[in-house]
């Protein structure tokens, strides 16, 4: 049963959300045109910044604030239906997409979806969803950071994979030495390209069916 706190919280989040996405991330894109930034780097940093601010800030209050992940997963799929609506139109939203590809589309879905599953597999416990999907926002978005900042330009590297390893084992302590094992796959997978399939689905899958076969098969490599 959905409660009045949860139709406040999701107004906030997604006021918050839009926030991020069309404001602020707009005027740090405007300072850093301002300052020279090449068109690339300038968008890719704005990419990571949304995936930490929105992403990573909304999944980790959920537990907090909801029961049910109903709210959340209604979220997410309108606000990945506002993303794909602007690539229809071939009028992207260019301080942080781009024309080659919707990645930012797959993130909400991916998003909504594992949050959704992890609480219903696990029987109501949020973390099981809410983890991969930091590892997704907020993990991936370390080692895209650093990458940009050595590379200048959208590649792999192992030492941006090592920066997200360094995040994501620490942080899946929350599921145990399971979370952390999931921590661990999903820093090593985000470093392969799987075209079509982008690391927004890679990463929070393989740390989901990581998590989800400790549960059925290793129960002891879990806490909460």
């Amino acid at each position: 049963m959905i409660v009045l706190k949860e139709v406040v919280a999701t107004a906030i989040l997604f006021i918050w959300v839009i926030f991020v996405a069309y404001v602020l991330t707009t005027r740090l894109y405007s300072r850093m045109k301002g300052r020279g930034f090449k068109e690339n780097v300038a968008v890719y940093y704005n990419r990571k910044i949304i995936h930490i601010l929105t992403g990573g800030v909304v999944a980790i209050l959920v537990p907090f604030l909801f029961e049910t992940p109903l709210l959340p997963f209604v979220m997410a799929m309108l606000l990945a239906l506002s993303l794909y609506i602007p690539h229809r139109r071939r009028k992207i939203l260019y301080w942080f997409q781009t024309e080659d590809n919707a990645y930012e589309v797959s993130f909400c879905i991916m998003w909504g979806a594992v949050i959704t599953f992890g609480w219903i597999i696990s029987g109501g416990n949020f973390w099981f969803g809410v983890l991969p999907v930091i590892f997704m926002s907020i993990g991936d978005a370390i080692t895209g950071i650093v990458r940009n900042l050595l590379y200048k330009h959208r590649t792999k590297s192992w030492l941006g994979n090592l920066a997200m390893a360094s995040f994501s084992i620490p942080m899946g302590a929350v599921l145990g030495a399971a979370g952390m094992i999931a921590g661990t796959i999903a820093s090593i997978v985000e470093h392969f390209e799987c075209n079509p399939i982008d690391d927004n689905i890679t990463v929070p899958l393989s740390a989901f069916v990581i998590i989800t076969l400790a549960k059925f098969y290793a129960p002891w490599l879990l806490t909460l």
